[in-house]
This record gives C-alpha cells, structure tokens and sequence, in this order.
C-alpha cells in the first residue's frame, strides 16, 4: 500500500476527470463544441477569447478543465513513481493513464479541427465519437485501477479459465455498451438540439433507427455481468458483494435509459446518464481486479 496522500491524490484525479467528462457532454449535448471555431490550442485565434458568447465560454471552459487534467494525471504517476517498489504493477497503470489521458486531449483536438462539432451530422463524427468515449472508459480504467492498487489491492493474474473469459467478456461488453451510447448521444443532439430531420439527412436517419440497439446491447452486457459474477463466487462474498452492486447499477442505469427517451432527453438526464454509466464501468473494472485476484484462494 502507498501512503495515503498518493492514494487520495489518485481518487481526487478520477473524480475530477469524471467532472470533465461531464462538461464534455454538455458542450456536446448544448451544441457549443464550435464555441471555439475550428482553432486548437487557440480559441478563436485567441489564447484567450475576448468579448466571448455564451457557447464560446462554455467551450473555452471545458478546455482549461481539459488542459489541466493532463498535469494532474502526470502528478499522480510521479508520486506512484516517487512511492513505488521498481516493477510495480501500479507504475505501469499510472503509466497507461498518462498515455490514455494524452490520446484523449488528441482525439478532442480531432473533432474541433475535423469540425465533428456542434450539429455537424457524419458517420465520420459518430465513429470518432465512439472511438472517444472507448478511450474515455480505458483512461478512467487505467486512473481507477491506480488508486485502487494503490490502496493495497491485490494484483489480478490472468490466466486460462473460465473467469478470466466471463470477466473479459463483461468488460468487453460494456465497452462497446459504452462506444454505442455515444453515437446514440449524437443522434439526439442533432435531432432534439439541432432539429435535424431524419427523413431528409441519411444520417441522422441512419443514426436515429440504430437507437434499437443500444437497449439489446445493454440487456446483453447485463447477461455478461452476471455471468462474470456467478463465475466468481467462489472469490469470496466481498468480491461477489461488488459484483451484485455493478448489477444493481447496471438494472438502475437500464432504468435511467428508459427514463431518458420518455423524457426526450432532456440536457440534465443525458448527464445523469452518463455520470451512471462512468461510475458502473469503474465499478466492473475494479470488481474484475478483485475477481481475477481471488483465483488462487478458490477454484473458479
């Protein structure tokens, strides 16, 4: 275990990234991503804008928030550094959070010089969109696993049995879970934001009948959660307990998710919706740890 200040200096960088995550889905749901123009670092042409309409504040706010995430996450991978035995599986996940958090600034650069912002209506957009909510869920696994490890949790060993692949599965599913609520995210901003019409754009067409299959896909990464679970009962009841918890989660989220189409979306729930989504991932990536940990206390 590190020191406590390290350890909560690891959970204070997870929960404010969650926080700028959150911000990013505003400036994307408010249509305020062009709030800046097509200039990256520069906003406007301006390092700071002057005279700024409500949208360009918005945007140039997520982007010091942005901007001041990177240092943070390099601060905690120096004191894990500064606190860590040489080999430590925990220097190596500071490590990836570093390089996550730095795709992560890159792929948000992509979609303001690309113009993947306000109500621009792509294929391009959404697969770029789901390519940056994939890495949004790898940067808080990698910044999570961090705290937690550095808290004195034990290392997971993979190995060729059947928890190893009901916990990949599950983990797999969420991601892509996760990918799909992205670029059904983008479908509702272009038509309850924009007012895009579906029966005259392709796309948003395209975008608005694949919406059916972010609920299938839910009830499948349940399905996979709860397998993963029932495979790791004999982890122990703590590790279950977790597990029980994430399921639990996941039936809320699935709640939510019905809640958010009855009420058209609305800007607050799409952030509700997300900050549950973040906060179930986290949940399974540290459950997985524990559960992948546990193997060589029990047989699976």
């Amino acid at each position: 275990m590190l020191p406590r200040p390290v350890v909560r200096l690891a959970w204070g960088a997870v929960a404010y990234t969650l926080l700028v995550i959150l911000w990013g889905a505003f400036v994307r749901a408010t249509g305020a991503g062009a709030g800046c123009g097509d200039h990256w670092p520069l906003c406007n042409g301006e390092l700071i804008p002057t005279g700024a309409a409500r949208h360009t504040l918005v945007e140039f706010t997520h982007r010091i928030t942005s901007g001041l995430a990177l240092p943070l996450v390099i601060l905690v991978a120096w004191r894990v550094f500064r606190t860590s035995e040489r080999g430590a599986a925990v220097r190596r996940v500071a490590i990836a959070s570093v390089v996550f958090m730095v795709l992560e600034a890159a792929l948000g650069a992509g979609l303001v010089l690309f113009e993947y912002v306000a109500y621009n209506a792509s294929i391009a957009r959404a697969l770029w969109m789901a390519a940056h909510l994939a890495n949004t869920f790898l940067l808080l696994a990698m910044m999570s696993l961090t705290a937690w490890w550095a808290g004195g949790r034990p290392i997971p060993r993979l190995r060729a049995d059947g928890r190893t692949l009901a916990v990949g599965a599950a983990l797999v599913g969420v991601l892509l879970l996760g990918a799909g609520g992205a670029v059904t995210a983008l479908g509702d901003t272009l038509v309850l934001g924009g007012g895009l019409d579906p029966a005259t754009d392709p796309v948003v067409a395209t975008l608005v009948s694949a919406r059916i299959y972010h609920p299938a896909m839910a009830f499948v990464a349940l399905f996979l959660i709860g397998w993963a679970v029932w495979t790791s009962i004999p982890a122990g009841p703590a590790t279950v307990r977790m597990g029980m918890t994430v399921v639990g989660a996941m039936v809320f989220q699935m709640a939510l998710g019905a809640l958010n189409v009855v009420l058209m979306a609305p800007v607050w729930m799409q952030l509700v919706h997300l900050l549950v989504s973040d906060l179930i991932w986290i949940g399974l990536v540290l459950f997985a740890s524990d559960a992948l940990a546990a193997r060589d206390a029990s047989p699976a």
